[in-house]
């Protein structure tokens, strides 16, 4: 059997779908295919951004993708509260795909698997051959020899409990637990009176993690709240990329960047935080605009957009480089606790991207939480491709 199309998306994740969905709204005369090997776009995920990390356009076209919404979020550290006045939102794998399916309709093919993929067919499973002009791939992580990486790992657990939780915002950094595997926190989300999503999260060196003796630490993290969990409804479990230095080109050229790639594997995420929702919609708000959908013309912009914000972001990946190399895992909590007390503008501005020079300085300036010994050999990227070969020699080889 064979179908053609405008463009296929391969794979029903974050970005592709919300890619998707803005071409879709934009250009409704194009026919639209996204491929999605599960029963629902998204897989069991939850993606949380700011508000001030996009535009009041690029809110206005989201919204319907938004499950819950906050005015304000709280931070916490040993002998120390803060509550920033700031717009904070999370999308849901379930409000993602209502939200999609409203607007891609018969588009959607899920519960499809992909045997192959090349610049102008794509071929599944069932043996069904799928062709456009223009295909995308929205699938698979980020990994690369060309990358430096840390981690920040994390298992959540959405709960219902047996009383109401009484917290009115998240909290999206309760560093007051037990400093354990790396730097870390507890992110809870209050989602309803009684329901809540606690995840317990590590800034680590590798991927290690032990998902049974994790879920205990968040049962004691309940507990110390005073919350008796009645029910676990759902969980999640992640390890997202933190970038300490790498090398773009290559890293594009490795991944046979022939077929357009988004999301992770597209190097499109925070380098810090590793929030990848702002870009997503970045990317979905520039392709949604274009006129000619070929694959190798598209490649070339994703790889161009991708290559253009690593260039940009080359002090964030100074601070990672600080914050695991520099720091050691019992310091990283005083760096962490130090950028907190900074301005709530400047700290608006650092996870939408767009910190200035003088947000810079400001952040370098003072007494510093790590020696500066310490600090200045983080100056040079080779320092991350060290770091990385001490903690990953398989990964290095």
């Amino acid at each position: 059997m064979s179908e053609t199309y405008d463009i296929i998306f391969v794979g029903g994740g974050l970005a592709n779908t919300l890619l998707a969905c803005a071409i879709a709204r934009r250009q409704p005369q194009l026919r639209l295919c996204v491929i999605e090997k599960g029963s629902r776009l998204g897989a069991e995920h939850t993606w949380s951004f700011h508000s001030s990390d996009l535009t009041p356009d690029q809110m206005a076209w989201l919204q319907p993708f938004i499950k819950h919404r906050w005015s304000s979020q709280e931070v916490r550290f040993p002998g120390y509260t803060r509550i920033l006045d700031a717009g904070y939102n999370s999308l849901t794998s379930q409000s993602l795909h209502h939200a999609a399916s409203d607007v891609l309709g018969s588009a959607l093919k899920l519960n499809t698997r992909v045997k192959t993929v090349n610049q102008t067919s794509v071929f599944t499973t069932a043996s069904d051959r799928l062709e456009a002009p223009c295909v995308i791939d929205g699938r698979g992580v980020l990994s690369s020899d060309d990358l430096a990486l840390g981690f920040q790992t994390f298992l959540g657990l959405e709960v219902r409990l047996e009383a109401s939780h009484d917290q009115e915002r998240p909290i999206i950094m309760d560093a007051t637990v037990d400093q354990l595997d790396g730097y870390r926190f507890v992110y809870t989300l209050p989602l309803a009176h009684d329901r809540i999503l606690i995840e317990d999260t590590y800034y680590n060196d590798t991927t290690g993690f032990d998902e049974a003796r994790i879920e205990a630490r968040i049962q004691d993290y309940a507990a110390g709240r005073g919350w008796t969990i009645a029910e676990i409804e759902r969980r999640e479990h992640g390890i997202l990329p933190i970038v300490l230095a790498g090398h773009i080109d290559t890293f594009w050229n490795e991944i046979h960047a022939s077929i357009p790639r988004t999301g992770l594997s597209a190097a499109l995420f925070h380098p810090v935080t590793g929030y990848s929702l702002p870009d997503a919609v970045r990317l979905a708000d520039k392709l949604s605009t274009q006129t000619i959908f070929e694959t190798p013309a598209i490649a070339a912009l994703i790889r161009d957009h991708s290559t253009a914000l690593w260039n940009n972001r080359g002090f964030y990946r100074l601070l990672n480089r600080m914050l695991f190399i520099a720091a050691s895992p019992q310091q990283r909590i005083d760096v962490l606790a130090r950028f907190y007390r900074l301005s709530q503008p400047l700290i608006e501005r650092f996870y939408a991207g767009r910190t200035t020079r003088a947000d810079q300085l400001r952040i370098l300036v003072g007494r510093p939480p790590v020696p500066i010994a310490r600090a200045v050999p983080c100056l040079n990227p080779k320092a991350a491709w060290d770091f990385v070969a001490q903690n990953a020699p398989e990964a290095a080889e």
